[in-house]
């Protein structure tokens, strides 16, 4: 489907005999990941610049790896400290090519939209700011001031601030991100939408509920103690590959490792680390002991099996259950109703399985479980995690070294964000301490998160979209439902540092408002982020900018902040913008935990924040950490359905697609893949290799993927998988999770046809 000026939503096509399909790698990292990185870096940057730069990331005193949140250890650190997917991810922001005016006004937008987004990235840096200007087809050069004009006389023009959405990427600093909210509040909304709605929010939910603290409660050093590790809905090969390292260590100090997840990830069968000659040459070491294949959304199933059995045989913490929590017999109750059949007809797990894993989880003195985005994308998300919850309560394993809940982030600075404000739900006392620091009123109505601010752009409440960084279009559900809501804004603005295909489908007008990367130097600033952890610590690029007319994110907000607001406003923009320990002692007066901002930032490592949990401390309204209680998900399936799972590849970061390639899986050349169980491929009648479409129904309203290519694979049958942002078309906004609003992508119903006839 395309818009007036001929603009196609969703990526194009491919040619399906293009790709190739191999046998899944049956190793992590070794000597492939450093061939591709090195060949990336080289291919994007040159090897001198590659060398230079690669050797600053993650290092004290340099620059935060863009990619994923992964957190760096507090010793010393490696020469290379960097995964293949964070140089992949230095390479690309660092790269030498530039999609300058010049090279911009080659093609219509409509045009730009027939190639893929990897093709769109490859084009390069962003030089300039941008204008597409109403009924025009090309974007154009526009000066700064007139670009921050432009913003101030459309947001001057809505009858309500709240007609306007200031978006957040997790890849914004602390600094940018708290200048951020503090111009949408000044502006008057709450309307602060972010890429945590559509993945972490969940985890925040649930732990908020139950433990009084939205963040995980474990250190990388409890890695070093820990017992047992379990990896619930995760794929860090692919999503945060340096935590091998850290399993790798974990392992080799005798940890028992157990995944839960639908696919057998390459990343957890073996590890060949990169920097240790012992690896390289030889066969690497296992990683996970056994793995559970749980079926697609399944998981409330499997981790209550794993509760019951632990109650079964007496495994639990009778001291710290009667000190520290509160509902433990109604949870037991809850438990010891549901009947063994029901938990393993819905978990897809046979019993003996769920049971070898309790035996590893009550044996266990000190267990860590992480999980990611395969947890916080269903219905029932926010029950995934609270399950994982109750077996850390029955067993004490919270608030003790070496055990506790690690929601792992996908990006880099998207847990510090929601730390400095990007929230649409700010707490009251956040609210009244931003006030009294710049002597304004904020908004107290809840603002609008990301799904519903979608919602809000289709109706046409909301008129302006302004995006701090990130991808909108393709990092949300529902392609072309996204798509038609942001063709009725007034105005979209994206403050980015490459073309993506959100730039593309715009509103009546838009801007592209070119920032610098992590990479660069900004004079003698730097800039700070937390991790996946809660460790701060700073980041400081390195490299001359792209080009002499960018301006920092924190530079960009102060003068947009400036045209928008003028004598409204009495804050400092321009001396925050210009001193960044300006904004740093206005963070440490407005929110808790940043005592000595500045001093401590600077040491090497910078700081933990304070996590009340981690002390066994819980901020709840008994003072208690809650047990909860939840019944089986009911997952309906039409007959002829199955239940899809939206993954990453390989070559890819998020919505960033680095090459069409999936190393691990054994994917070549291409991206419309649907990776299905053999029995579900027979009752179809497709052969390996078949061309076919997915669609998915909600609301009366279908949705298609066109010409997929069928990929026989080892997955529960009855579910599928494929990439994003391919498939987030069949992702129905209307259906999100319970409590959190995030979108469920990992568990879409969809159906599964010949493909038909004709291009889209």
């Amino acid at each position: 489907m395309t818009d007036d000026r001929g603009v196609r939503a969703q990526p194009p096509e491919e040619d399906l005999d293009a790709i190739r399909v191999g046998a899944p790698a049956d190793v992590a990292a070794g000597l492939p990941g450093i061939t591709v990185s090195l060949r990336y870096a080289r291919d994007e940057m040159g090897t001198a610049r590659a060398v230079r730069t690669l050797r600053r990331v993650n290092q004290k005193g340099g620059f935060d790896c863009q990619s994923c949140a992964w957190p760096d250890p507090d010793g010393p650190r490696h020469v290379a400290e960097f995964c293949e997917n964070g140089a992949k991810a230095v390479a690309w922001e660092a790269t030498t090519r530039r999609a300058t005016p010049e090279v911009l006004a080659r093609y219509t937008v409509s045009e730009l939209s027939d190639h893929s987004d990897h093709w769109l990235g490859e084009l390069g840096r962003l030089t300039e700011p941008m204008l597409l200007r109403e009924g025009a087809d090309r974007y154009e050069r526009v000066s700064w001031d007139d670009a921050f004009a432009i913003v101030a006389g459309e947001l001057h023009a809505l009858a309500s601030p709240d007609e306007a959405a200031f978006y957040t990427s997790g890849r914004t600093s602390n600094e940018a991100a708290f200048l951020w909210q503090l111009f949408a509040r000044q502006f008057g909304t709450n309307n602060l939408p972010d890429c945590s709605n559509m993945c972490h929010e969940s985890s925040g939910a649930a732990l908020g509920e139950t433990i009084g603290v939205g963040k995980g409660t474990v250190t990388l050093e409890d890695f070093a103690r820990a017992d047992a590790i379990f990896i619930v809905g995760q794929n860090p090969g692919t999503n945060h590959p340096r935590m091998l390292a850290t399993l790798e260590q974990a392992k080799r100090r005798g940890a028992t490792i157990v995944a839960i997840n639908p696919l057998v990830e390459t990343g957890l069968k073996r590890f060949k680390h990169p920097q240790d000659v012992r690896d390289l040459l030889g066969r690497g070491t296992p990683l996970a002991d056994f793995h559970l294949r749980v079926r697609v959304g399944g998981d409330v199933a499997v981790l209550q099996g794993i509760g019951k059995a632990v109650l079964d045989r007496g495994a639990i913490d009778q001291a710290f259950v009667a000190e520290h929590t509160h509902g433990f017999d109604a949870y037991v109750e809850a438990i010891r109703d549901t009947p063994w059949d029901a938990i393993v007809e819905a978990g897809g797990v046979p019993r003996g399985d769920i049971e070898r894993a309790a035996d590893v989880f009550a044996r266990s003195r000190r267990t860590i479980t992480c999980w990611g985005m395969g947890l916080t994308q269903h219905v029932h998300a926010v029950a995934n995690i609270q399950e994982i919850v109750n077996l850390h309560l029955l067993r004490g394993q919270i608030g003790v070294p070496g055990a506790g809940l690690c929601p792992v982030r996908g990006h880099s600075n998207v847990q510090g964000d929601r730390t400095v404000g990007i929230t649409a739900w700010p707490r009251a006392a956040f609210l009244d301490a931003l006030g009294r620091e710049f002597g304004f009123t904020p908004p107290r109505s809840a603002g609008l998160d990301t799904v519903d601010t979608i919602h809000a752009m289709h109706a046409g409440r909301v008129k302006v979209l302004v995006a701090m960084g990130g991808n909108f279009l393709q990092a949300t559900p529902d392609t072309e439902y996204v798509a038609q809501a942001l063709r009725r804004c007034r105005l979209t603005v994206h403050v980015a540092t490459k073309p993506n295909r959100a730039h593309l489908v715009a509103g009546r007008r838009a801007l592209l408002l070119p920032c610098l990367g992590r990479s660069e130097r900004d004079g003698d600033r730097f800039v700070s982020t937390e991790n996946s952890m809660g460790v701060v610590q700073m980041s400081r690029g390195t490299l001359d900018p792209a080009s002499p007319h960018l301006l920092s994110e924190p530079a960009i907000v102060a003068r947009l902040a400036r045209a928008v607001l003028g004598t409204r406003t009495t804050v400092d923009w321009e001396g925050m913008a210009a001193d960044h320990d300006r904004v740093r002692d206005a963070i440490e007066r407005v929110i808790p935990g940043f005592a000595d901002y500045n001093v401590r930032v600077r040491q090497d490592g910078g700081f933990h924040l304070p996590n009340a949990a981690r002390e066994r401390r819980f901020v709840t309204a008994t003072g208690r950490a809650h047990f909860t209680t939840h019944a089986l998900p009911r997952i309906e399936l039409a007959p002829d359905e199955l239940l899809l799972t939206t993954v990453r590849s390989h070559d890819q970061f998020n919505t960033t697609v680095y090459a069409p390639n999936d190393r691990y899986r054994g994917i070549r050349g291409g991206r419309r893949v649907l990776f299905m169980h053999v029995d579900d491929m027979r009752a179809r009648g497709l052969a390996a290799g078949a061309a076919v479409d997915v669609t998915s129904t909600c609301e009366g309203r279908v949705r298609r993927a066109r010409r997929f290519r069928v990929v026989p694979y080892d997955i529960p049958a009855g579910c599928v998988a494929a990439y994003f942002p391919e498939t987030n078309v069949l992702v129905p906004v209307e259906r999100t999770a319970e409590r959190s609003n995030t979108p469920i992508s990992k568990s879409v119903p969809v159906r599964v046809e010949p493909a038909s006839a004709g291009a889209r």
